[in-house]
């Protein structure tokens, strides 16, 4: 089986295999034969009432996948089962600096993987033992030289201090970053859209000139920030909710105040993928909408908590075990041979409704 293309965004090229610790610390596997040992767990599974050619029509009742996706997610839920950036995150054992890290982590979680890790530890490296004290104290003038030369994809110096700066902000404002969410954050509503957008808006107001000087046309730092609104799907911010939300061996659960019901789906081109295959979405651009829909799905077998199966559908579709749109080699066995959920899936459907307004995952 090929190797697993260890992605965090929905664009960027296929990286070489990533290799993590094993849990026993002896060996260590790549991402691929990990993925391989949570596929065999569940596959049992996913195709005990169906014989290898049989394909689920369209009109299969969710219902019927809650026992595989359980499956998968059993068997990803533990904190090694792949090389992600919520591994150092967790490296933090006070909850501030937990949040801190998380957000930073998350904000640059785009490219390849070996590379956002990379960025992420010279990032960390800047803010040193005690990231939640390090942006209390923050001051533009006084720090922004440390931040020279240290960059992610797009993303200049500048933009990072000026990252930096608004969680200072954040902290004088409200206390915390659950603090600031919190003040747009509506228990009544069905899930995070108004929150989100209101926690962007608001982040977007605050102070930047002082980690700027002179204000660009779209400072950098507005990337870290998109919204609902605009119709981005925000995968990032869902991604750092679902980490401090979220609580189970792999999501850390530092906030209280927000429901687990009420999260996003974070939108990576391997849930994409995986999610038209299983036909739980209606989409076909990505965006809010299709974020959304996927989750809304997703409620059907978890209305507690949706999201919790995004970890395993999204490392389920590194190892490339999904078929979704890819032709299968004459005389050879089908792409999706190895997918855990096959008998499920409609790997080469169409979808029946393209988004109105499709936008740039962000």
């Amino acid at each position: 089986m090929a190797s697993a293309s260890l992605m965090i965004s929905m664009d960027a090229e296929t990286p070489d295999t990533c290799t993590t610790p094993s849990k026993i610390g002896k060996d260590r596997l790549n991402s691929a034969e990990i993925a391989t040992t949570a596929i065999a767990r569940s596959a049992a599974s996913a195709t005990s009432a169906f014989t290898p050619n049989f394909r689920m029509p369209q009109s299969y009742k969710l219902p019927l996948l809650k026992p595989s996706l359980d499956s998968l997610y059993a068997a990803f839920n533990y904190p090694e089962s792949a090389a992600d950036p919520i591994q150092i995150v967790r490296r933090y054992q006070r909850a501030q600096d937990r949040e801190v890290v998380g957000f930073c982590a998350a904000s640059l979680a785009f490219g390849r993987v070996a590379n956002v890790l990379q960025s992420i530890e010279r990032l960390l490296s800047v803010m040193g033992s005690e990231p939640a004290a390090y942006v209390r104290a923050f001051e533009p003038r006084r720090h922004a030289s440390e931040f020279a030369g240290i960059g992610h994809r797009w993303t200049r110096a500048a933009d990072l201090v000026a990252l930096i700066w608004i969680l200072r902000q954040m902290f004088d404002r409200s206390g915390s970053v659950e603090g600031f969410f919190l003040e747009g954050y509506d228990d009544a509503a069905e899930d995070i859209e108004g929150a989100l957008d209101s926690f962007s808006r608001r982040a977007l107001t605050l102070d930047l000139r002082a980690a700027y000087g002179r204000l660009p046309r779209r400072p950098g730092v507005c990337y870290f920030f998109p919204q609902p609104s605009a119709g981005s799907g925000c995968k990032r911010l869902n991604l750092f909710l679902r980490w401090m939300v979220r609580h189970d061996a792999l999501d850390l659960g530092v906030w209280s105040r927000v429901a687990p019901s009420k999260l996003i789906i974070p939108l990576d081109t391997h849930v994409i993928r995986v999610g038209r295959c299983l036909g739980l979405t209606r989409y076909a651009s990505p965006g809010w909408r299709m974020a959304r829909d996927i989750t809304a799905s997703l409620r059907q077998l978890d209305p507690t908590d949706p999201v919790k199966y995004d970890f395993a559908l999204c490392h389920m579709g590194m190892m490339n075990a999904c078929g979704f749109s890819r032709a299968s080699d004459p005389g050879r066995a089908p792409r999706d041979a190895q997918c855990p959920l096959r008998g499920f899936c409609r790997p080469r459907a169409r979808t029946r409704q393209r988004s109105r307004r499709p936008s740039v995952r962000r």
